[in-house]
């Protein structure tokens, strides 16, 4: 038998729009009280709202993840409103195309600065709690290009590649206190991060969806807490 995640509380970045807010909905949908954290406040209020739909508490707070401050009042926030943290997800990210003497300098900064330190103030902020807990799950959302680099995305591929180096050792670090750190790799999957201003391009009979990947994450978080995925990799079956 698995675990009864019903009553957990979960903190999620990127929580807007994507695969943040499709599972926070879904995590709402099994009864997990969720902490939604975002940039765009108007899009957390519509998730918010659709979650306590659910019969969970919601809270969310603006912020931008790549600031550390903003990062410590927001997770203060969801503390104090919801309590602390049973699971992560640090699914907040942005991606650039371009050849690497296209890009600027500030280009690969700011991926730089959203993705991996984004991801590494978030995780600090809240591992403290799960800690005291002696028990948690952060999932890191990394993508295909975290294991293999491809044309045209080096500051996007270095950033995910850095996430992967960072859940691998600390994975290690966290284990003795029942901490569970799980990395997925999707490939494309229909968000607007791939999809853009041509949202009609996303075939939903051939693309992965946010939802796939939601469903995903719920049940591995169900696993029994003696195990867990170290890492996966989601393809789409067929997207010719």
């Amino acid at each position: 038998m698995g675990q009864d995640i019903q009553g957990k509380v979960a903190y999620i970045t990127g929580a807007g729009s994507g695969i943040g807010r499709a599972t926070a909905l879904e995590l709402a949908r099994e009864g997990v009280h969720v902490g939604l954290i975002a940039r765009t406040e108007s899009k957390l209020k519509a998730v918010a709202e659709e979650a306590e739909a659910q019969g969970v508490k919601a809270v969310y707070v603006p912020c931008d993840i790549s600031e550390m401050e903003e990062v410590h009042l927001a997770v203060d926030k969801l503390e104090q409103d919801l309590g602390p943290a049973d699971i992560l997800l640090n699914n907040a990210g942005i991606g650039l195309n371009g050849k690497f003497l296209e890009l600027e300098p500030d280009d690969w900064k700011h991926t730089l600065e959203v993705n991996v330190f984004g991801t590494y103030h978030v995780t600090r902020a809240v591992l403290p709690q799960m800690i005291e807990k002696n028990q948690g799950d952060i999932i890191m959302i990394s993508s295909s290009n975290g294991l293999k680099g491809t044309a045209g995305s080096t500051s996007y591929s270095a950033s995910k590649f850095a996430v992967q180096g960072m859940a691998e050792a600390l994975m290690q670090e966290v284990r003795p206190h029942n901490i569970r750190i799980s990395t997925l790799n999707p490939s494309m999957v229909g968000t607007n991060m791939i999809f853009g201003d041509n949202p009609n391009q996303n075939d939903k009979e051939k693309f992965m969806q946010p939802e796939d990947l939601a469903e995903y994450m719920v049940s591995q978080l169900k696993l029994h807490p003696r195990i867990f995925i170290k890492q996966s990799l989601q393809w789409a079956t067929n997207p010719f």
